[in-house]
């Protein structure tokens, strides 16, 4: 007989080799297609947007929610040639809002100003972009 503990939210199941020799009498239940809360990925069976998947990041329910939902829906519904060209407004208008709440959008530029600096008062990016320099390096004594 299996020894069954409860911690928090998890169930540990603790079970000998004659529990495994056992033949299971588990019962699968098929999945529910039209589960809101079963995990499908980004896109659902039938085509729509997953609002709820983990790999949007929270994009859909942020104080810019709408705006991404706009334009990502533009995006994924586009029949455009060029997908997404269509889009540009919708895009713009998730940018603007963005730009407005600066501590949970960061900018590019932002994000390159917090980078560290070296012993010498530079930023591993410059030093990068120097070691890749054609030029004479500078010779200190």
């Amino acid at each position: 007989m299996p020894t069954v503990i409860e911690e928090g939210k998890d169930t540990i199941i603790f079970v000998t080799k004659e529990d495994h020799e056992a033949p299971s009498n588990a019962e699968l239940v098929e999945e529910d297609p039209n589960d809101p809360y079963e995990e499908r990925g980004l896109i659902l069976p039938g085509g729509e947007i997953n609002w709820n998947c983990p790999c949007l990041g929270g994009m859909a329910s942020g104080p810019c929610g709408t705006e991404f939902k706009e334009a990502f829906s533009c995006f994924h519904y586009s029949k455009e040639e060029v997908k997404g060209s269509e889009c540009l407004d919708q895009f713009r208008a998730m940018q603007e809002c963005m730009q407005r709440y600066p501590e949970l959008y960061p900018q590019e530029d932002e994000k390159d100003k917090q980078e560290p600096t070296s012993e010498s008062g530079t930023n591993a990016a410059s030093e990068g972009q120097k070691d890749n320099d054609t030029t004479e390096p500078d010779v200190k004594s």
